[in-house]
Formats: C-alpha cells, sequence, structure tokens
C-alpha cells in the first residue's frame, strides 16, 4: 500500500492532535530555538483556538517573535501550512513585509520548512515548497530566499529541485548563534 500525495492544510482544530503528538516526539517547526516545541505545546493546552490564529497571521496581528538568544522583534505578516500524507509530515511558512521582497536582518529567509524525522527522505518537503510557492506569488513577490547551514545538503536539495539557485553565503547574525549559513533564492 503506497502513502496518498503531499499536501498542505490550514491548520485547523481537527488536525491539532497529530500536530501536538509530533511536538511530544521531541519534533520542532523551528530549527533555531530548542524551547519552540514545549512553548508551542504550552500554547496549544492555554488556548488552541489563539494558537491556530497565529499560524496565519497575515496581518501581523499576534505578538512579537522571539528570536533564539531570546531577544523579541516585531512580528511580520506569515502563513504556516501543515505538511500533509497519510498524516502529519510537517510545516512550511511564509513571512514577508507587505510591498517589498526585502527582509529586516533578524529575518533569515521568506520559506522555512521543517519534516518530523519519521517522515523524512520521502519526498514530502520537495512537494510542500512547490506547492507552497503560490503564496509568495499570490502577495506579489517576484522572488523567495530560502537558508540553509552549510551542513544542511537535504535542505539544500530541496531548494535545488524548486530552482533554487546559491546567492549568497552569509554569517548569521549572533541572535542566531553566529556560523556560516548558505541564502538561496527562487526566482518567479
Amino acid at each position: 500500500m503506497g502513502l496518498t500525495a503531499t499536501s498542505l492544510r490550514v491548520p485547523a482544530a481537527t488536525d491539532l492532535p497529530e500536530y501536538s503528538a509530533a511536538l511530544e516526539r521531541g519534533w520542532s517547526p523551528d530549527n533555531t530555538r530548542a524551547a519552540a516545541a514545549a512553548e508551542q505545546l504550552a500554547a496549544i493546552a492555554a488556548d488552541p483556538a489563539a494558537f491556530l490564529a497565529l499560524l496565519d497571521d497575515p496581518g501581523a496581528a499576534g505578538p512579537p517573535i522571539r528570536l533564539p538568544d531570546g531577544s523579541t522583534v516585531p512580528r511580520l505578516p506569515s502563513l504556516t501550512r501543515w505538511i500533509w500524507s497519510d498524516g502529519f509530515c510537517g510545516s512550511i511558512g511564509f513571512r514577508w513585509q507587505p510591498g517589498t521582497a526585502a527582509l529586516p536582518d533578524h529575518v533569515l529567509g521568506h520559506v522555512g520548512f521543517a519534516v518530523v524525522p519519521w517522515r523524512r527522505g520521502q519526498g514530502h518537503a520537495t512537494r510542500a515548497l512547490a506547492l507552497f510557492l503560490d503564496e509568495p506569488r499570490r502577495h506579489g513577490l517576484a522572488h523567495v530566499d530560502l537558508t540553509t547551514n552549510v551542513d544542511n545538503l537535504a535542505c539544500q536539495q530541496v531548494v535545488v529541485a524548486n530552482s533554487g539557485r546559491l546567492v549568497d553565503r552569509f554569517e548569521k547574525l549572533p541572535a542566531y548563534g553566529g556560523g556560516e549559513a548558505l541564502r538561496f533564492r527562487i526566482v518567479f
């Protein structure tokens, strides 16, 4: 029996138990902050509807964003979709500044994605990114930037498979722990 095709879902209460189970198993959609999974579980327990609203926040109405060093920055408009194929596989998100493709220095890229470890290597990230690129187009962007750590070959392969081109090697801000990273660009 084969897997169903990868799809994207707007985060919803009906799928929240599978998302929470992934967090409880140690996965996190935020690879820059170890505490993010526990924080999300606490937010879900406190107010599931409010948690879900923050995942689909094109008006940037939510609270400031906490960076890995603990500092906070203003929230940008953002959208998150859950990657699905016979259950929860991961998440993919998009953040932007209205009217421009430019991002503040503290934002590493427009799009970020994370697949749960037990579903990696099945093509879900590649397919999810291909499906998701309609979101930035709908918001008027001519391109999106995505960043990876130098040693994250799997992520780089996903981006290149979606027509991403390496445009820059850069040093991450101290708020993200520093270190060299790669910036890729997908032009529409």
